[in-house]
């Protein structure tokens, strides 16, 4: 989720919910353990108070071996100290009972009034008065436990049950006179489960809060998430039914987050898909026109051909149907590969490709076919075998080749082509330059257009198709390169030829590529 603005918020929102109600836990744990402790303090205060007023004010006798008054503690104890909700118990030496402020005070442990139940309301099923049972022994036991304690001379403080089931904080502390332990003085509060109610009750605003964190979440979320989402896959039904060319949303595009990054990619692509069908639609549309003018030629002269009797004008217009022919197999070959183009350069990934050696390859294919009176092809390897760029080499050998193939019909016999390779910068640049009558200046951009074509005079009709440029450029920008006509002039400004420059990125620019061959990447 590193760098993702829409991420982070929903994992803050998400967080601050839990993070409330944790601090709210927190918060309370922290009350209820104070109260408790303080609860406790109190109550250990009071029995000390109490402890030693039964120890020192003559409620004692038996001299020199003093015990307690039993009926004078209880008087004492029910005039001096009965607080309401709390029990007193006092034990002798022995550990049995002698006084209990509920006996004392003629209260009943549990006897408090329960709230009326609703009218129509069920009366609570009975007790099982055998768990009451055995419920009301483990709190005796555990009583008589740390009574036993207390006799021993060690304080005791702690939370338990009581025999009723409720939860109790209790203090036991020795009787003392002098030294010698009379008793055991127990005092406890039965506001225990109160306090708990208390902390639930308190912890409820902080359940509230982080409910109402958790409902603004999900409807931020809704808002900002699901119903832009909802437009995007609304916007790309919309172009699957063809019922628009692209996805356009304005306000969505303008956000800085994954769903803006989205709807860009998403108009970005089906701008782009407008476009490419946009030229296809032009393509299909030069296609029919160039292939119609053939077919046109054709028909016309196999017409004419029933109708002529000399035997050399139907040589002549057999050898016309076979150029019409021939024209229209180069063209139907070119428009296939200009087709197949974008799909070749989709599947083959980029490589390191030495382009030294690809047009010294290339050059040698032509030197070893080369005739008497032929142009011939000179390569001039300026960086000594060491260009290296990022592409694929099959449709790089395709430019080359058409580059070469088109300087080649423009110049004279027993003149040369000439390829030199050099460095420019941060490119690798190849210039291709023949000795023909140029290019007029006109026309220095619209050579690339699909099936242009301006011959010499005396150049034979339908020799091209008009696509080896078209496709040279569309190869070199697929590669991040540029390619661009010239004319070679001399000082007086006179046209000496044509001039064709390729530029591509050199290798190890921080392109990513395999290398070719299984070799290693050379990075320059």
């Amino acid at each position: 989720m590193a760098g993702s603005r829409l991420g982070g918020l929903i994992l803050a929102l998400n967080l601050l919910s839990l993070l409330i109600l944790f601090v709210g836990a927190l918060l309370l744990n922290e009350w209820r353990r104070n109260l408790v402790e303080a609860r406790l303090e109190s109550l250990t205060s009071q029995a000390e108070l109490l402890a030693n007023v039964l120890g020192e004010l003559g409620i004692t006798q038996g001299e020199p071996t003093p015990y307690l008054d039993t009926l004078a503690a209880s008087q004492w104890l029910r005039d001096n100290f009965i607080p309401p909700g709390q029990r007193v118990r006092l034990y002798d030496q022995n550990g049995l009972l002698i006084i209990d402020s509920y006996t004392v005070t003629e209260q009943i442990p549990g006897s408090a009034l329960e709230p009326a139940l609703p009218a129509g309301t069920p009366p609570p099923p009975p007790p099982d008065p055998q768990a009451e049972s055995l419920r009301a022994d483990r709190a005796r036991q555990v009583l008589a436990d740390e009574v036993s304690r207390a006799l021993d001379g060690a304080p005791q403080s702690t939370v338990r049950r009581s025999e009723m089931g409720e939860r109790v904080v209790s203090v036991s502390l020795p009787v003392r006179h002098v030294r010698d332990v009379l008793g055991v003085l127990t005092i406890e509060a039965g506001d225990v489960d109160e306090t708990l109610d208390a902390q639930r009750r308190a912890l409820m605003p902080f359940a509230f809060v982080a409910l109402a964190v958790s409902l603004l979440t999900s409807l931020l979320i809704h808002l900002f998430v699901a119903r832009p989402i909802l437009r995007l896959s609304a916007a790309a039904h919309q172009v699957r039914l063809q019922r628009a060319r692209a996805i356009s949303l304005p306000d969505l595009e303008e956000r800085k987050d994954e769903i803006g990054d989205l709807a860009r990619s998403l108009e970005t692509m089906t701008a782009t898909l407008s476009d490419r069908m946009d030229a296809i639609e032009r393509f299909a549309a030069d296609v029919s026109h160039e292939i119609k003018n053939p077919l046109t030629s054709i028909r016309s002269a196999l017409e004419t051909l029933e109708l002529v009797k000399d035997p050399k004008d139907k040589a002549r217009l057999t050898a016309l149907l076979q150029q019409d022919v021939g024209r229209l197999d180069r063209l139907i070959t070119d428009i296939s590969n200009a087709s197949r183009l974008d799909a070749e350069l989709s599947r083959d990934r980029p490589r390191t490709v030495n382009l030294s050696k690809l047009l010294s390859d290339i050059a040698g294919v032509y030197q070893a076919t080369e005739r008497a009176g032929d142009v011939t092809v000179r390569l001039e390897d300026g960086l000594d075998g060491a260009a290296r760029v990022v592409g694929r080499e099959g449709p790089l050998g395709q430019v080359f080749r058409n580059l070469i193939d088109n300087a080649r019909s423009f110049s004279p016999p027993d003149h040369a082509v000439r390829v030199t390779v050099d460095r420019q910068g941060e490119h690798v640049r190849v210039r291709v330059e023949d000795d023909g009558p140029g290019i007029p200046p006109d026309n220095l951009e619209t050579v690339f257009q699909r099936f242009y074509t301006s011959r010499p005079k005396g150049a034979a009709f339908g020799g091209n198709s008009g696509l080896g440029l078209s496709i040279a450029r569309q190869i070199i920008e697929a590669h991040g390169g540029v390619i661009h006509a010239e004319n070679r002039t001399d000082d007086t400004g006179a046209v000496l030829g044509a001039r064709f420059v390729v530029s591509l990125p050199r290798a190890g620019l921080g392109l990513k590529a395999r290398p070719r061959n299984g070799g290693e990447g050379v990075n320059d």
